[in-house]
């Protein structure tokens, strides 16, 4: 678990802070008509220009190639970890556009997603991009020192299944991070039905302790599919699908949203 000290919150602020600029510049950058690849060479530029560089690109993982691009860029019904190539054609109004940024700056990680409609978004599209926000509020803000993880779960569960009548992906969810992009504990999203589903979920917060937390959820289905040494993962029956994701550093009195600048953002661009 990575917990870090006091001297070291300006490193973790100042990555958060990057990932925040990089969606800024995205917002005003994306429109009807580009390609993943050219998303993605903005991305490398943009990092190049605030001093970091992608903590994704040639990332590896047992099973997989490393991961060709410097962002995450899923469109529709790709959940998670598409690539510059996962489509030939250009975006169009009406994508639901899921951007994750991962940099490297001065040897901290930062780690946020946010989800966008190009041009426009349908009622339905709307209502999924809303949820996802809300549940991440509100999962950050269950989360209280020597408190366990599964109150994280437990509120962003409720909101999503109960109160929007959404599904969260199985299988998938945050992470500790801070010098390393990934580390423990797993923060799963949805409460286990038993102990081995999640064995983190009864560890506790502890003040110090940076968490990437992001509920990923779909219209339709909680279940996934990712081809064959692939990264891009899908929801099984095609329907759309939203990620957000935060930098989240538990404190004595709760948890500082490091990467809180996205809620300013638009959700509709282009």
């Amino acid at each position: 678990m990575v917990v870090t000290a006091q001297p070291d919150i300006q490193g973790a602020t100042l990555a958060a802070r990057r990932v925040v600029q990089t969606h800024e510049a995205l917002v005003d950058f994306l429109k009807t008509g580009q390609t993943l690849a050219q998303v993605d060479e903005f991305v490398a530029e943009t990092l190049k220009k605030l001093d970091c560089r992608s903590a994704f690109l040639r990332y590896r993982i047992p099973g997989h190639p490393p991961f060709p691009s410097h962002s995450f860029l899923s469109i529709n019904d790709c959940i998670v970890h598409g690539t510059q190539d996962l489509i030939d054609d250009p975006l169009k109004p009406g994508d639901i556009f899921s951007i994750d940024i991962g940099v490297i700056h001065k040897g901290w990680v930062g780690d946020a997603a946010w989800t966008y409609a190009i041009e426009h978004a349908s009622d339905e599209a709307r209502a999924l991009m809303d949820c996802g926000k809300e549940s991440l509020r509100l999962g950050i803000e269950a989360i209280k020192p020597g408190r366990p993880l599964i109150d994280w779960a437990k509120a962003v569960q409720g909101h999503v299944e109960r109160e929007c009548g959404f599904h969260l992906v199985r299988n998938l969810g945050g992470h500790g991070y801070g010098r390393k992009l990934h580390g423990p504990p797993f923060v799963s999203n949805v409460v286990p039905v038993n102990r081995h589903e999640w064995p983190d979920a009864f560890k506790v917060f502890e003040p110090g302790m940076l968490i990437a937390l992001e509920p990923m959820l779909s219209t339709s289905t909680g279940e996934t599919f990712s081809r064959s040494r692939t990264w891009p993962i899908y929801t099984t029956d095609g329907s759309l699908s939203v990620h957000h994701e935060a930098d989240v550093m538990v404190t004595e009195d709760g948890a500082e949203n490091l990467t809180a600048g996205l809620y300013d953002l638009p959700d509709v661009v282009g």
